[in-house]
């Protein structure tokens, strides 16, 4: 429906806000390790300023031995700690590498396998309607981001935000104290450059938005080509779907040099203020030491400081403040889906459904779709074991009412009973698994015979599915597979005939053993001989159950106990087949039709 849709045409505000409030809500449940992760990281950062201020003494040291301040034996001693020293930090400094990226691993791989179960499950709980206005292939195409998102984003906060911040305030201080113009010269070259990153990612981020929808655009038609690959070579129409799918990939293209131009024109000129910046640091702390104002060893720590910030820190926190806005960008278009509630919705005291009877009546209902009058002031009761057949044009409500018994849609005036209970009172997921159905079209998984048929009762043992297999008279084509039950049936089933799909359907059906089953159309996609061939099996599944059986064939439905005709959402007539035929209406207008060999609506 369209208030479920997500709509980020033309909008490029992305709610920093409640992105981080969704990240830390994945977070903070390793907020202990992230804390522990972030200190001995910091004390990595510390050794590497030690490292440095080492080399700072070598050359002050050297310079004095040279100028014959310092005897040899005590400027061995001095080489001799400081190497010690820094054996010692390496050593330390590789132990905590490996240790925090084994964490960073523990928590990145944990954030993302919640990020997917998270969504996965809402989405997937979400209603019908929400299902039949998004695309395939988008949503994929944003879980996947949404997983990278939460890489990059950890990452910069690890390796990135608080080592920065932290080196800042050690060696900045540690900077002023032995030369302050150095200090000064590198803040200046830092505020411009993160002023001008800052400037540029802001643009850059727009266009990111742009590119993602175009991918997302990309992906959703190549999902819906794949799917539809059959109908495209039996319409011949290979040739129109590679010139449009080539345009897809042309605004791709398009859309992400665009992108990555932005990034060539921040590269170059945060080089050219890197550069400008280093000579300055040179000029003057040369300058400085030649006035006799700092030792050459503070000369070649301000440089060594200088490289290790701009080329190394500050650069790689502006790449992954980069990295940051662009995570924000996939967080919001996957987050976006967090905020979307279901439609129908389970009450507070909503109880398992728990079918017996499987009495099912229809009272007073009105339903409206996109202020569509669907079905209005509709009543119909089923006994128990009762066999009931619905008829009537397409868009008469038949399929409306399977809907609204299943819970895919709620009615907005009336109830759906079963077994005197108000199927509002149950759980959803419950009151669907205490159904079944043989569908038009058995959509099989990617997967085993034996694993699509099990798939209805998850608990039944071999021999039960075997016995459905048999029932479904399904065996006979199983025995001459190469794997037998254990055959792999291929996307959407597409290794089987229809028949042999609808046979799998019915053993499916069978081995769920429920008391109430729907038919919806089960066999009109098939041919007449395999048809006749797969009703036997069907009636022989609805003994003893409560059926409800949409079909336009009329000779399919000539056994049902009543069969009711639907015109514009109302019960235009109901009987059984002999009392129909016999008096004027839809029914009898339909099998005279029929009768003649016209197969229509």
């Amino acid at each position: 429906m369209k208030k479920q849709e997500i709509k980020t045409k033309g909008k490029y505000d992305v709610d920093f806000k409640y992105n981080w409030k969704v990240y830390w809500s994945f977070l903070r449940k390793y907020k202990l390790i992230f804390i522990f992760l972030t200190t001995i990281i910091l004390i990595n950062e510390l050794f590497n300023l030690i490292q440095n201020l080492l080399f700072k003494q070598i050359i002050d040291k050297g310079t004095e031995y040279g100028a014959k301040s310092l005897t040899l034996e005590i400027f061995v001693s001095i080489l001799i700690t400081i190497a010690v020293v820094y054996l010692s930090t390496t050593v330390i400094k590789a132990v905590i590498k490996w240790f925090s990226n084994h964490l960073v691993n523990k928590i990145e791989g944990s954030l993302i396998k919640d990020l997917k179960e998270r969504f996965f499950n809402h989405i997937v709980s979400l209603s019908h309607s929400f299902h039949v206005t998004h695309k395939t292939g988008s949503l994929i195409s944003r879980i996947n981001r949404g997983s990278g998102a939460m890489e990059r984003l950890t990452d910069f906060l690890i390796w990135n935000v608080f080592p920065v911040i932290f080196q800042i305030i050690i060696t900045g201080i540690s900077l002023i104290y032995l030369d302050i113009t150095s200090a000064i010269v590198i803040l200046i070259t830092m505020t411009v450059f993160v002023i001008y990153s800052f400037y540029m990612q802001q643009i850059q981020r727009k266009q990111n938005q742009v590119l993602n929808r175009t991918e997302d655009i990309e992906k959703a038609n190549l999902s819906d080509i794949i799917i539809n690959i059959d109908s495209i070579k039996y319409y011949g129409k290979e040739s129109a779907i590679k010139g449009k799918y080539l345009n897809l990939i042309h605004n791709t293209k398009k859309e992400m040099i665009k992108f990555w131009n932005y990034g060539r024109w921040m590269s170059s000129i945060q080089n050219l203020i890197i550069w400008i910046g280093a000579f300055f640091v040179v000029f003057f702390s040369i300058r400085n030491y030649l006035q006799g104002e700092i030792t050459l060893g503070t000369v070649a720590f301000a440089y060594s400081v200088y490289g290790s910030f701009m080329w190394g820190y500050i650069s790689s926190f502006m790449n992954g403040f980069r990295g940051y806005y662009r995570s924000m960008i996939d967080f919001h278009e996957l987050f976006q889906y967090g905020k979307i509630e279901q439609e129908v919705k389970d009450r507070d005291n909503a109880l398992p459904a728990k079918i017996k009877e499987g009495e099912i009546e229809f009272k007073n209902i009105i339903f409206k779709y996109n202020s569509k009058n669907i079905l209005n002031n509709f009543n119909l009761k089923i006994k128990p074991g009762e066999k009931v057949a619905l008829i009537g044009h397409s868009g008469s409500g038949k399929s409306t009412i399977i809907k609204l018994l299943y819970r895919l849609y709620d009615v907005n005036n009336g109830a759906i009973l079963i077994d005197g209970q108000d199927i509002r009172n149950f759980k959803q997921e419950s009151l669907r698994s205490e159904l079944s159905i043989v569908p038009q079209e058995c959509i099989l998984f990617d997967d085993t015979i034996y694993n699509n048929i099990l798939f209805s009762n998850a608990s039944a043992n071999k021999q039960q599915v075997m016995n459905s297999i048999k029932f479904a008279q399904l065996d006979k084509a199983v025995k001459n597979f190469p794997f037998k039950e254990d055959t792999i049936v291929g996307q959407r089933g597409v290794k089987l005939s229809g028949g042999e799909k609808q046979r799998v359907s019915i053993a499916r059906a069978l081995l769920a053993d429920k008391r109430i089953i729907v038919l919806d159309e089960a066999t009109s996609s098939l041919d007449s001989q395999t048809e006749h061939e797969i009703q036997k099996d069907l009636q022989r599944l609805l003994e003893g159950r409560t059926s409800i059986i949409i079909a336009h064939r009329l000779s399919t439905i000539m056994r049902a106990d009543r069969i009711v005709v639907l015109e514009k959402g109302k019960i235009a007539q109901i009987g059984n087949h002999r009392e129909l035929i016999n008096k004027p209406g839809l029914y009898k207008k339909l099998w005279n039709l029929q009768k003649g060999g016209y197969i229509g609506e």
